[in-house]
């Protein structure tokens, strides 16, 4: 029996042979010679014997029965694979079904490393996540970050042929960090790239993918139907919309406009910079002005209209203003208070749960195909898809938040068909916050603290046909000073009770400096954090930690090694793990301004009988509920998603002053931008290594 960390090796390296050693260890899986690919087998002993000498241990693979992988082998192994291809996906979601089908951990490790050499590397990498996450074998393995493997999806494509460099001439532990420089993907003459920062932010585009590693939308039911799973996908994504437009009206640019019209030119281009390492090609650009096209690509299979976007969006808007869709029995499924939003959810996404997927179509997967060929839509150039193609790029492009604008906008368009809250639905008779401080080390009281900080990145796991040790590259990317909230709650009721304390962020004015009213400011709030407390009669004191947010998670999982401070075992081993889901910590507010950027802090506690989920959350991955849910276990709020804020006002409230019941209060806040960059805090070369327990 293999210690079950063993799998994780297939993530090293992914392009090299498994054969080849892996990870500092230098372990090598010991491969039956019919497992080698064809061009290798004539040549077994000689290429096995080859690595020898650099193998310190083996692991012992057992020759099983292989599954029919004919559907997975449809793709090039070195071709570039998106999910949002239907043909990719499914491709991918027979690979998950075969690696979820392994009856013990030793024949799934065997079929993995059987695959690992013939399957499309991205496809195997997506499959094999999907797969250790949601076996009952493997689900406690933390998986490497994205940015670990393939490490050319989230940098600049010029770095790794000086990395190669440092590799090949500097020993493991006299290497420098390769530093990335913070804008290289435009000038500043393309106002757009005020916000790259956030959008090209490593820590965000790694939470946009293994958000949808957690959430596939295609694969069994079993893994695919979690709870509210349609109602997430709604929210994770309305909150990006929301954080992206605080970062521009930080940055004196207009909130996101939709992308509505299909028939306009675009007038944003993107230009990535990367490089794809395992296709060896550079990203396609968009140029500005590209428009929209009918897509006819027979090598993807995709045959797309335009007019199918348009019918698909059609169709959805009538089913929202009727109260109702309609499953292929032509049944009608009512869009409750509840449950609505979910429906909806999975209908734009289009996942295997929409409940008739013929009628909505593929909303949102296909307008990112859309958009991701508009440079080449029949394949007469023999290009690829742009960076809108893949998961874990997408948010680098400014039309990225264009698309979701228009997205999020379906959304809100059944949230209006909503009864306004009442005030008993949101108010806590006998709760009351008297006052609310954010107080930030050497900083005035109500103050945040932004600046630039230095981290540093291991390359080295994603540098086929290097030499090994470590080789990091350092990002410039937003942090901010740790705070804490100070929350002064009286209850005068005469016995103890509980509530959750709810706490979100807005800006206070438009572009043009005009004072928010409540219809719009509501989709400007930002989750900060949401965690339960015990009131004593009598007044209480509540202190609360930035880093204790149920957004984000720590800023060790986006920058460092994950072997590194990793628990021995038990809840302790269990909840460091689906914990790559979240919102980074160092992106937790917004960027602000020299002189002080001002917002609004929204602080509630909310009844607990209404908020409360009666379950045991010890086991699986808690600590970034809000946009994640937690692993195995029922989303841990009963409340609608964004509560209070997720409806209409009720009559009479024009803003949010007037919105206030007795336990909500307001504070208004600064968020001061320090322009100098803070070094990282690990500079130790050797410090990021690879090895497994």
């Amino acid at each position: 029996m293999s210690n079950n960390n063993s799998i994780l090796y297939l993530f090293d390296r992914p392009a090299e042979p498994a054969y080849v050693p892996k990870g500092e260890k230098k372990v090598a899986f010991d491969v039956p010679p019919n497992y080698l690919p064809d061009r290798y087998r004539n040549v077994a002993v000689d290429v096995i014997n080859r690595f020898a000498d650099t193998t310190d241990s083996k692991i012992p693979i057992r020759q099983i029965t292989l599954p029919d992988l004919s559907i997975p082998l449809r793709l090039g192994r070195r071709e570039p694979f998106s999910l949002f291809i239907p043909s990719h996906r499914k491709m991918a979601a027979r690979l998950i079904e075969i690696f979820m089908g392994m009856r013990t951990y030793d024949d799934f490790l065997s079929a993995s490393v059987y695959c690992r050499d013939r399957v499309n590397t991205n496809m195997f990498i997506y499959a094999l996540s999907v797969a250790i996450l949601h076996r009952p074998d493997t689900k406690n393995l933390p998986i490497p970050p994205l940015s670990e493997v393939f490490p050319e999806k989230f940098m600049d494509g010029g770095v790794f042929s000086r990395a190669k460099e440092e590799a090949n001439l500097v020993p493991a532990g006299s290497r420098q960090p390769i530093v990335i420089p913070k804008d290289y993907t435009a000038s500043d003459l393309d106002e757009e790239h005020r916000v790259a920062y956030f959008r090209e932010d490593l820590g965000i585009n790694l939470h946009h993918w293994h958000w949808h590693l957690v959430y596939p939308f295609e694969a069994a039911r079993e893994i695919v139907n979690k709870d509210r799973r349609g109602e997430l996908f709604y929210y994770m994504h309305e909150q990006i919309m929301a954080r992206y437009n605080l970062e521009r009206l930080c940055n004196n640019l207009p909130r996101v406009k939709r992308l509505i019209n299909w028939q306009e030119p675009i007038p944003e281009g993107y230009f990535p910079k990367l490089d794809s390492l395992v296709a060896s090609r550079t990203w396609p650009s968009r140029t500005a002005g590209a428009t929209l096209k009918d897509i006819n690509r027979p090598v993807d299979q995709i045959n797309l209209d335009i007019q199918d976007l348009i019918r698909w969006r059609d169709r959805i808007f009538n089913a929202i203003h009727e109260g109702a869709v309609k499953d292929t029995n032509e049944r009608r499924i009512e869009l409750t208070e509840t449950e609505g939003i979910n429906i909806l959810g999975n209908i734009v996404e289009a996942s295997i749960l929409s409940p008739n997927r013929n009628l909505y179509g593929d909303m949102h997967n296909m307008g990112h195909v859309a958009i991701s060929f508009c440079h080449d839509p029949d394949h007469r150039y023999l290009e690829s898809f742009g960076v809108m193609g893949d998961s874990s790029t997408a948010m680098r492009d400014p039309v990225f938040y264009r698309w979701h604008a228009f997205v999020d906008d379906i959304f809100q368009e059944h949230k209006n068909t909503l009864p306004p809250y009442t005030t008993q639905q949101i108010d806590y008779q006998g709760v009351q916050i008297t006052d609310v401080q954010v107080v930030t080390p050497n900083q005035p009281t109500n103050v945040f603290s932004t600046f630039w900080q230095q981290s540093d990145v291991d390359l080295s796991r994603g540098l086929d046909f290097t030499p090994r040790g470590a080789i990091l590259s350092r990002f410039t990317h937003l942090n901010h000073a740790p705070f804490r909230y100070r929350i002064a709650v009286n209850n005068n009721q005469g016995s103890a009770r509980m509530g959750t304390v709810r706490i979100f962020m807005a800006p206070d004015k438009d572009e043009r400096g005009l004072p928010f009213t409540f219809r719009e400011q509501r989709l400007l709030m930002i989750e900060l954090d949401k965690f339960t407390v015990n009131l004593r009669p009598g007044n209480n004191t509540i202190e609360r930690r930035s880093d204790e947010s149920s957004v984000t998670i720590p800023f060790e999982r986006t920058f460092r090694n994950l072997d590194e401070n990793r628990p021995v075992g038990g809840d302790s081993l269990a909840q460091f793990n689906f914990c790559g889901c979240g919102w980074p910590q160092h992106m937790l507010i917004g960027k602000g301004s020299k002189e002080g950027f001002p917002v609004t802090l929204f602080v509630m506690v909310s009844d607990i009988n209404g908020d409360r989920i009666t379950q045991n959350t010890e086991t699986g991955c808690n600590d970034a509920a809000s946009y994640c849910g937690i692993k195995d276990r029922l989303y841990p709020d009963k409340r609608s998603m964004g509560y209070p804020f997720d409806r209409l006002p009720r009559n009479g409230v024009d803003t949010l002053q007037q919105f206030l019941t007795g336990n909500m209060r307001l504070t208004s806040c600064n968020i001061r931008f320090n322009d100098t960059t803070v070094p990282p805090r690990n500079s130790g070369a050797d410090s990021n290594s690879l090895t497994f327990s």
